[in-house]
């Protein structure tokens, strides 16, 4: 005889078909994940590895910046780096309207002093603010407390005396962007020009490979973005020169290396070799006359430990050797912890 439902198991059973319709209806409307496509007729100039770098830097770039503007806009402000990523210039310039504004930056490399080469200028490189975040700094600059966004309308223009605080305060930030490149080598950012409509200008070959940094600013209410736009053959002059720096120290530490051994091998090193110790008081030892034995609590054929520098690096045996006392090591101490022992 078959088995009969009640009606609660086929509520059940229907709850579950309704509901595994509705998670493969919820599947099938997932949007399809998309990727940007490569284009194979003009390979990347740059690899994982530089653009990585280049992160590494620019992370360092947005904390001292971050630093800088909380005392200068008196308010808290929070930058981070949004995406690194190689593209032509034609891409970042239509992107731009008839009133933005453009901080034109000139870039000087400091070589290694025995290149025989003072500096190495190159060309210039680009730093776009937005317009609602640069005019919000400035109104923070001029003295505002307001704690909102500002809505600029489409094809807004700076007036002459915002286009001089535009460049009081870029001046300020660019300065800065030479510390984060310590690490790699020594270059320096100084602000050239403000370059007014540049939908206009050519600045750069429209096809010229570029590196694009977004970062994201955010302040008392206000969030907009910076952008540094920095030119293939800047980036192949800067990365040359770090190639060469990091050869150079290797070089140099390779050449070295004989030089330093050789210091070493004629250096004297105190070596003790302890068979025991004991503990005595102060009038045992006023008393001590020569003959006298001192118990050590171990046999005399015990291990003999090997100090050097205060650590116990070595175990031998205590023997003669030529008439001579020596002792013979029979095993070396190659953990920190056999060392301190």
């Amino acid at each position: 005889m078959s088995e009969v439902l009640s009606q609660s198991q086929i509520d059940a059973l229907l709850n579950s078909m309704r509901s595994g319709d509705n998670a493969d209806q919820a599947e099938n409307k997932q949007p399809e994940k998309k990727y940007r496509k490569y284009d194979f007729t003009t390979p990347r100039k740059f690899t994982k590895d530089r653009i990585k770098m280049l992160n590494g830097i620019f992370e360092n770039y947005t904390r001292v910046v971050s630093s800088r503007l909380n005392a200068q806009l008196r308010t808290t402000c929070e930058i981070e780096v949004e995406s690194i990523e190689e593209q032509k210039f034609y891409e970042f310039n239509n992107a731009l309207s008839e009133g933005d504004v453009l901080a034109m930056v000139d870039v000087t490399i400091h070589p290694r002093e025995e290149d025989g080469v003072d500096t190495i200028a190159e060309d210039q490189v680009m730093v776009y603010l937005s317009t609602s975040t640069a005019l919000g700094m400035m109104d923070r600059m001029m003295g505002s407390e307001e704690e909102s966004s500002h809505e600029v309308p489409i094809g807004y223009a700076y007036t002459d005396l915002e286009l001089q605080l535009y460049e009081l305060l870029l001046k300020d930030i660019i300065t800065l962007m030479g510390s984060s490149w310590e690490n790699y080598v020594p270059i320096s950012f100084e602000y050239n020009r403000t370059q007014v409509n540049p939908t206009l200008v050519q600045l750069l070959n429209l096809d010229e490979t570029v590196v694009l940094v977004d970062m994201k600013l955010t302040f008392g209410g206000n969030e907009g973005r910076m952008s540094v736009v920095l030119p293939g053959s800047v980036l192949m002059s800067v990365f040359g020169e770090v190639n060469r720096e990091s050869m150079g120290r290797k070089a140099a530490s390779e050449d070295n290396s004989e030089e330093i051994f050789d210091q070493l091998r004629d250096s004297s090193l105190e070596i003790i070799a302890q068979l025991g110790d004991t503990q005595l008081l102060l009038s045992d030892i006023y008393h001590l006359n020569v003959g006298d034995v001192l118990d050590l609590g171990r046999p005399k054929d015990s291990p003999v430990f090997l100090e050097i520098g205060g650590y116990q690096w070595f175990t031998g045996r205590m023997g003669t050797h030529k008439k001579n006392m020596a002792i013979k090591i029979d095993e070396v101490c190659y953990s920190a912890e056999q060392r301190s022992e």
